[in-house]
């Protein structure tokens, strides 16, 4: 985004987790459900959530009690969200 001289802010959500509503917010930004945000290769998906059935209300609260599921980079601009990866994702904001 520096290449393009926009001006964004960083949220580490790892250091600083997402609370339940703030999380529900970026997945509307986002246009998404919260399976749709998981990392799926992450250890401990594959260990403790692979094949079980969950609501969206209960996979927000998984995903808010373990941030190193959720896909990252998210960008946000205004009022909609996309997934960083690939990086050309990030042009449909901007």
């Amino acid at each position: 985004m520096q290449t393009k001289n926009v001006e964004f802010e960083t949220v580490d959500y790892l250091k600083n987790p997402l609370t339940e509503l703030e999380l529900a917010d970026l997945l509307m930004k986002l246009n998404k459900n919260p399976q749709d945000i998981i990392r799926t290769k992450e250890s401990l998906y594959k260990s403790d959530f692979k094949g079980k059935k969950f609501t969206n209300e209960e996979w927000i609260k998984i995903l808010v009690d373990n941030p190193k599921l959720i896909e990252r980079p998210i960008i946000v601009k205004n009022y909609k969200a996309v997934i960083g990866r690939p990086v050309d994702e990030i042009d449909r904001l901007f």
